[in-house]
């Protein structure tokens, strides 16, 4: 536990170092898959995970809409760090081009209301108060705890044809 306060700590003091370093457009920025912080609390109940994750937004519900979104982005393309209570998990889609290849697909996916909110169960009651919820320059960035159905998540890439089965062979 220690651990990850102090893994916490430091990603939120380099982070906004990043951040204001040369990206002058924010809205960009509040958008942009990879402008996101996310950090693997558990491993849940069979088939789930349970993170911590970071989003950006001009309102606090929007940043909130925008973590969970960041939350299966995780998932799907970067994989989800490990910490002291779980081990690292491999992204879902493993191509390098996997969001490219696929992207009409994954813009409806990722759409506002989209289906990605059935993979995603913010445990986070109310509006975040404290360090999860910052007031930067132009917006809010807001830390929720999710979790995350990974398993059916998976499931759903392979059922719609994007990941292949363990049991198609190589």
């Amino acid at each position: 536990m220690r651990r990850v306060i102090i893994c916490i700590i430091v990603s939120l003091l380099i982070f906004p170092t990043t951040l204001l370093g040369g990206n002058k457009d924010r809205r960009k920025s509040y958008e942009n898959w990879e402008n996101y912080e996310i950090v693997t609390i558990k491993v849940g109940t069979e088939g789930t995970k349970f993170v911590k994750v970071w989003g950006y937004g001009r309102t606090v519900d929007k940043a909130v809409m925008q973590a969970k979104k960041n939350a299966i982005h995780a998932c799907l393309f970067r994989g989800l760090p490990g910490s002291t209570s779980a081990m690292a998990t491999p992204a879902i889609c493993s191509g390098a081009n996997a969001f490219a290849e696929n992207e009409d697909y994954f813009i409806n996916f990722f759409s506002a209301g989209g289906p990605y909110l059935a993979y995603c169960n913010m445990t986070t009651d109310g509006i975040p108060a404290g360090q999860d919820n910052l007031k930067v320059k132009g917006g809010y960035k807001v830390g929720i705890y999710v979790q995350i159905l990974y398993d059916n998540l998976k499931a759903k890439m392979q059922a719609d044809g994007l990941v292949k089965k363990l049991s198609s062979g190589f």
